[in-house]
């Protein structure tokens, strides 16, 4: 087929369009507009995440007749920072943050290490029914905690842990599906013949597990390490049902039997439950900012195989 000199075939003016349209786009202008579009939507959502938690600061900071007054107010007018001393003469909060942390740092320990060990056995070992096995595992987590919460309980009864911080973290002992999945997914990324090789020089299976998968798989660890920590010191659940002797309580708890008793005094005393509440959430905000980059690390390389 021929062309006139000059002219350009139909199909070869399509495509210069478009090579041009990609060009328009890709020009300084519209990348820069396009990255401030960005950055004007995730200070939007920044604002809106963060709001709350400044709320609260500044709530805390308040004296109690201004408590819930002025709620758009970015600075407590007038200023009260009295009520964080207040705290400590209110309730026992330091036996309450250092019971937190007990029962936090071990109920995430103890989760890390048990579904670890497990997602390890999924991700290296090749065994008739795994898939079938692991899908028995994940589908746990269709059942909701209500289904377990008695049941639950009547064992710790029977065994006479009622009453003490063992059934916070002793049932992570036995892992948990969600983080067996997501260290499964992070094992599997790792490099099958990296094991093979320390087999070939005599490594075994807990060697494998303790020198080579832990290691390597340090951000997901950590992810599943704050996931727990968060979870667990924040749950208000078990330690109502478990704890009734207030030296035993954790700061959630703490903090309902605070708000009951003022209640039942007939005097809310809400400047001194917000102050507690801040200082209850700020050493979690400090431990994510800690663990940030393996917190990111572990989200981008968690599920590439599987």
């Amino acid at each position: 087929m021929t062309t006139t000199a000059g002219r350009t075939p139909p199909g070869a003016a399509g495509v210069a369009e478009r090579v041009r349209a990609a060009a328009r786009d890709d020009r300084p202008g519209t990348a820069g507009t396009r990255r401030a579009f960005f950055l004007v939507m995730l200070s939007a959502a920044a604002v809106v995440f963060l709001y709350p938690f400044v709320w609260l600061v500044v709530a805390s900071l308040k004296p109690r007749d201004r408590t819930f007054a002025d709620p758009f107010l970015p600075w407590p007018h007038p200023f009260a920072p009295e009520n964080y001393a207040n705290v400590w003469d209110a309730a026992p909060m330091l036996a309450w943050l250092f019971n937190t942390v007990v029962v936090g740092v071990t109920a995430a320990l103890t989760v890390t290490v048990s579904s670890a060990f497990v997602a390890f056995g999924f991700a290296y070992f090749r065994f008739p029914g795994r898939g079938l096995l692991f899908g028995s595992v994940l589908a746990t987590m269709m059942l909701p905690a209500a289904v377990t919460l008695v049941p639950t309980y009547l064992i710790w009864n029977s065994a006479g842990l009622t009453g003490t911080q063992v059934p916070l973290w002793a049932g992570n002992l036995f892992g948990s599906a969600f983080y067996i999945f997501l260290l499964r997914q992070f094992f599997l990324g790792i490099p099958r013949y990296v094991f093979e090789a320390a087999r070939v020089d005599g490594a075994s299976y807990l060697d494998l597990f303790w020198r080579i998968a832990l290691p390597l798989g340090r951000p997901a660890l950590i992810i599943a390490f704050v996931f727990e920590l968060k979870a667990s010191w924040f749950d208000l659940m078990k330690p109502l049902i478990y704890l009734q002797d207030p030296a035993l309580f954790t700061l959630p708890r703490g903090l309902k039997a605070v708000v009951d008793q003022f209640y039942q005094g007939g005097d809310p005393k809400w400047e001194i439950v917000l102050a507690a509440s801040v200082i209850t959430t700020l050493p979690l905000v400090v431990v994510f900012f800690a663990g940030q980059r393996y917190f990111v690390q572990g989200i981008a390389t968690t599920g590439q195989k599987g």
